[in-house]
């Protein structure tokens, strides 16, 4: 009996939605860290969550628009190498399809509804993301018309995951 149990709870988790946000680059801030690892703690009762950071191309402050295509060009396809197969990409651009937080956790639902449980939000490094990523994406996502600090996109976009779950099991978090 003890057994069986084991292989339906192993079942259950290979069914359970797998997220993993890619950050090209790093984050730096200490508290930033903190932020990232507690909204990953808060989701994992929902969701298998991880976090990657993929190396950024180096340039340098006086860069060429050229250059700085060229860079956002080779950390695109670092992205490509890193994602696993059968995940559906989504692409943080500003330019991408905004959300509220409701119509953002039905959104999430549906992919799991759809079979399409494993999630790669990849966001850009300083630069933002080449079109060899956002090409390739079921969803291109903005969270915003402002601009934000790369390093701070993770945070902010694991608390709305986070938000979503909440949402999606009638939690009182969301108000």
């Amino acid at each position: 009996m003890y057994k069986g149990w084991c292989r339906r709870t192993e079942a259950a988790k290979d069914k359970m939605t797998h997220i993993r946000v890619m950050l090209v680059g790093k984050v730096r801030e200490g508290y930033l860290r903190e932020g990232i690892s507690e909204y990953i703690k808060r989701i994992r009762p929902h969701a298998r969550v991880e976090f990657v950071e993929i190396k950024d191309e180096p340039l340098r402050d006086s860069a060429s628009s050229k250059e700085i295509e060229s860079a956002t060009e080779v950390e695109g396809y670092r992205v490509l190498a890193a994602l696993r197969e059968g995940e559906y990409l989504i692409a943080l651009d500003s330019r991408g399809r905004m959300f509220t937080s409701v119509e953002f956790a039905r959104w999430l639902q549906e992919r799991g509804i759809r079979g399409e449980s494993r999630l790669a939000f990849v966001i850009g490094g300083p630069n933002g993301l080449s079109r060899v990523v956002t090409d390739k994406a079921g969803l291109v996502l903005s969270l915003g018309p402002m601009t934000f600090l790369h390093q701070f996109v993770p945070l902010l976009l694991l608390e709305q995951i986070y938000r979503a779950f909440k949402i999606i099991a009638g939690e009182p978090y969301h108000r």
